[in-house]
């Protein structure tokens, strides 16, 4: 195990690593930026090391001031979370270069499965299901209408490198599909440094439905089942559950199967996610695969009774996994809903500021992965995530029932947060029967 492990984020998901960290008997190392000097969980690592301005490219996303903060601090391992570095194979490789062990995939099991035209090619070799589409990135417009045309309109342009929606279009005919395939390249460009883009068939009416997985160092890899998270705003999901509503485990152990054997054909070792679109007939196709931990593993922890974070830190010490794929059961239902400092009202508005009134909700069954407490204030320089809101029961119905009766709970003053749609969502009939789509949402608001 290791001695020592730096933290490269912020926010819930670095508090999430220290106790993971104190959990295992690993001292924990966290970077900060001065937009963060004075975060509450700052105080809980052994040791905190400021990288610089407020804005992420001068600290959170700057590979080189972190690896410097990990070689005074003499760690063994960098923690990298979701978000900034997390899917920067340059920075697994960095840390390889100066001989610290990335709690991920190797930089090649990540470039692999990362780009999502080098995952398309690889889950074409592990037989998982996949959207017809270009067989790699758009060279110019006229070889993307030719494809569109042959897949069938509508179809969706994506970015190769990255996600969170940039870079992507939909496209319903060949003069929108003209109009938008440079603007999706230039994009992707600007966003994630590669202006490549493909194009895939897109379903009007789908579910978004991922699979954990983990493998280790041996060459062992089992899943976590699903999770559903179609209930979305922009490409950002707002709503996890598992397992998803309508779906018998008979018909997702197949899709669950496939995407083991994908991260076992990349060598992979680490946490992953295999996210795929599930249409009305239950047919799966495979969006990407996402090389870290999600913001919504907490879910899956609470149905299978799997330490995701801690397990990520064991295997990448080299430890085998220690569950077998048969000792992995599903209990009950879980939720989370992603709390963000954002006003619904107006056209979900940032809400930076300071908090003074922060009463989370509690009882059993309630998680809440938060770094913040009373006199936070909300940074505007990152995401707007402040908490996570985890709930679990015996059945779905039970599960939101009690979700609702948690954020009736819940008092944020005086910055507005999602809590308030999260409930209207609690309350509606359609999303309470199952099965919305990922334009649901969308379809709501309006």
């Amino acid at each position: 195990m290791f001695n020592r492990i730096l933290i490269a984020n912020r926010g819930e998901i670095a508090l999430r690593i220290i106790r993971a960290c104190r959990e295992l008997g690993v001292e924990s190392v966290c970077v900060y930026s001065e937009a963060d000097k004075d975060a509450p969980y700052l105080k809980l690592c052994d040791r905190a090391i400021c990288i610089g301005p407020a804005a992420a490219k001068e600290s959170y996303l700057n590979i080189a001031r972190i690896i410097a903060a990990a070689e005074i601090a003499d760690v063994d391992a960098i923690h990298p979370g979701y978000g900034f570095l997390s899917e920067r194979a340059e920075f697994a490789q960095a840390c390889r270069d100066c001989g610290i062990e990335f709690i991920g995939p190797t930089p090649e099991a990540m470039a692999r499965l990362g780009d999502k035209v080098a995952c398309k090619n690889a889950a074409k070799e592990a037989g998982v299901p996949i959207f017809p589409g270009s067989p790699g990135a758009i060279e110019d417009e006229e070889e993307a209408v030719k494809v569109a045309h042959k897949i069938g309109f509508p179809v969706i342009i994506k970015a190769s490198a990255g996600g969170g929606g940039r870079g992507m279009r939909v496209c319903h005919n060949e003069m929108t599909l003209r109009a938008n395939i440079k603007a999706a390249s230039t994009e992707a460009l600007a966003a994630f440094g590669n202006g490549a883009v493909f194009i895939e068939k897109y379903l009007e009416h789908a579910q978004h439905v991922e699979i954990q997985v983990i493998g280790d160092k041996h060459g062992n890899a089992i899943h976590l089942w699903e999770r559903n998270c179609s209930v979305q705003r922009r490409h950002q999901k707002l709503i996890e559950e598992a397992p998803s509503p309508g779906l018998t485990r008979e018909k997702i152990r197949p899709v669950c199967e496939a995407a083991v054997r994908l991260i076992k054909l990349a060598k992979y070792h680490g946490a992953a996610t295999c996210e795929f679109l599930m249409d009305g007939k239950q047919d799966f196709y495979m969006l990407e695969v996402n090389t870290r931990v999600q913001v919504e593993h907490p879910v899956t922890e609470m149905i299978t009774g799997v330490d995701i974070v801690k397990t990520m830190i064991r295997v990448c010490a080299g430890e085998k996994l220690p569950y077998s794929q048969d000792e992995i059961k599903v209990h009950g239902h879980a939720i989370e809903c992603r709390i963000n400092a954002e006003d619904p009202a107006r056209n979900f508005m940032p809400q930076p500021g300071t908090i003074t009134t922060w009463q989370p909700p509690g009882g059993p069954g309630v998680r809440m992965d938060t770094h913040v407490v009373t006199g936070y204030t909300v940074p505007k320089y990152y995401d707007s995530m402040v908490a996570k809101l985890i709930v679990h029961d015996d059945s779905r119905e039970l599960c939101i029932n009690r979700t609702a009766r948690a954020l009736r709970e819940y008092k944020v003053e005086p910055i507005k947060t999602t809590v308030p749609l999260h409930l209207r969502l609690m309350e509606n009939t359609d999303f309470r029967k199952g099965g919305v789509d990922i334009h649901f949402l969308e379809r709501l608001l309006k």
